[in-house]
């Protein structure tokens, strides 16, 4: 307790730490504010409820309201949250892999990369042109008549040209710009991974709720409530303890370094490791996947209850974690390809006179690097795409719903992943002012250390 505390005291005497945690937090208070803002035009009272909030909290529509924090359920003014901004990123690096124009923007730097956010951000409103008529018209699906204050749209025309209906759509996208901006301003001026600090702090909102609708289920349960609570929470934590292994874990390539003598000093001689992660990808390839699964049910006014699309979006159905774990391992594959060049970091151990013990350097090099990354991947795709699985596991266990996303899937591993990097920052920030980091021994690493 006394190390923690020194801890804390150490953080704050950071001037420039202590600010960038003050401000990421006044943001994120802002984004939780908005996210109990209801659209105007809609009573708030009659929302609660109605068949729309239950319909909220299953299904993929209760993980689309994870990811929310809340806002998709409440009918908020961020309700869309910023799952479309990450569909739009997919778009856009698949582009990037397929056409030249796109891969010029790559090779360009820092110029290319501005044009391909702001391309993102292009086809971010697109997107939310689409669903946000989708997202009112299953509101009108579900809740009463009288709540909307304004009157009820009838159809798909009279959502997008009602006074009310119009509104709300301008309001849907302004939100999710406004929540991407929050997102930006985090990573710039704050302590970094904004839209991943906004997605976690959405999922962990959500946790208190859920473990409380699952532990009043056990509990009005007749018998062995209290000791199948315990095993639950037991195998959350070894869920926890695996998912981070497997963030964490790496396979380390020895790497000489030749030896150089400039003037009476010596260079080189030494033997370093490039780290290899089992999980390049993080988790983005489940993001991709489930970003591609909510396809069907966009198509279908977020409400599936029959034929492809209602199979699809069943998260406890055996085609819809059948094709999403393939989906995870073929993203696994695209985007270590896309994140890891092993022809770069041959050139690279070249021109600094480094070679692997065994390796003849360059082409060489790079096919050794090429296929220890694809012997590792393959491990790590499959464990990813267990996690990813693992909520419908939890569910067909009778665990609640809500609670059971907990168990896997993007909500597990942002969690982790994003909690390990804002750890290994403030960490980093302790380290280069001569305090002591947050660990009594070694050094905390995450997803990219």
């Amino acid at each position: 307790m006394k190390k923690f505390i020194s801890t804390i005291q150490n953080i704050f005497k950071i001037e420039d730490l202590r600010r960038r945690i003050v401000y990421t937090i006044l943001l994120i208070l802002v984004y939780r504010l908005g996210s109990f803002i209801v659209l105007p035009g809609i009573d708030a009272n009659l929302l609660i409820n109605s068949d729309f909030s239950q319909q909220s909290q299953e299904g993929l529509l209760g993980l689309l309201n994870i990811f929310s924090g809340g806002a998709f359920g409440n009918a908020s003014v961020f309700a869309l949250g910023i799952m479309p901004y990450i569909s739009a990123s997919i778009v856009i690096q698949l582009l990037g892999m397929m056409v030249p124009y796109f891969q010029r923007l790559q090779r360009e730097g820092e110029s290319g990369r501005r044009k391909m956010n702001q391309l993102t951000r292009y086809l971010t409103i697109v997107i939310l042109a689409v669903q946000a008529p989708a997202y009112l018209m299953n509101l009108q699906s579900q809740i009463p008549a009288q709540a909307f204050l304004l009157g009820a749209p009838t159809s798909i025309w009279n959502v997008v040209f009602s006074g009310f209906g119009f509104s709300s759509i301008i309001i849907l996208i302004g939100g999710t710009m406004f929540v991407m901006w929050l997102g930006e301003r985090i990573t710039d001026r704050g302590i970094g991974n904004g839209i991943s600090l906004i997605i976690t702090v959405g999922i962990v909102a959500r946790l208190p709720f859920a473990f409380l609708a699952e532990a009043g289920s056990r509990i009005n349960e007749s018998t062995g409530s209290i000791l199948m609570l315990i095993v639950e929470l037991i195998v959350l934590m070894l869920v926890f303890a695996v998912t981070i292994a497997l963030v964490q874990g790496t396979r380390k390539i020895p790497v000489q370094y030749a030896k150089r003598i400039v003037g009476n000093k010596q260079y080189g001689g030494v033997r370093q490791y490039i780290p290899l992660k089992i999980n390049a990808a993080g988790v983005m390839p489940i993001i991709f996947a489930q970003a591609l699964m909510f396809i069907p049910l966009m198509f279908s006014g977020f409400s599936a209850t029959q034929g492809m699309a209602a199979a699809l979006s069943n998260p406890v159905g055996f085609w819809y974690n059948f094709i999403s774990a393939i989906l995870v391992i073929v993203f696994t594959y695209f985007y270590t390809a896309v994140t890891v060049n092993p022809n770069m970091m041959a050139e690279e151990m070249k021109k600094n006179g480094g070679f692997i013990p065994g390796v003849k350097p360059g082409k060489k090099t790079a096919e050794y690097l090429d296929n220890i990354m694809s012997r590792i991947t393959l491990p790590g795709s499959i464990f990813l795409a267990i996690i990813a699985i693992l909520p419908a596991f939890a569910m067909l266990l009778n665990i609640n719903n809500q609670f059971a996303y907990f168990y896997g899937g993007t909500s597990l591993l942002i969690m982790v992943g994003v909690v390990l990097d804002t750890l290994q920052q403030i960490e980093s920030h302790l380290l280069n002012r001569h305090y002591d980091g947050l660990m009594k021994t070694g050094r905390l690493k995450g997803r990219n250390g």
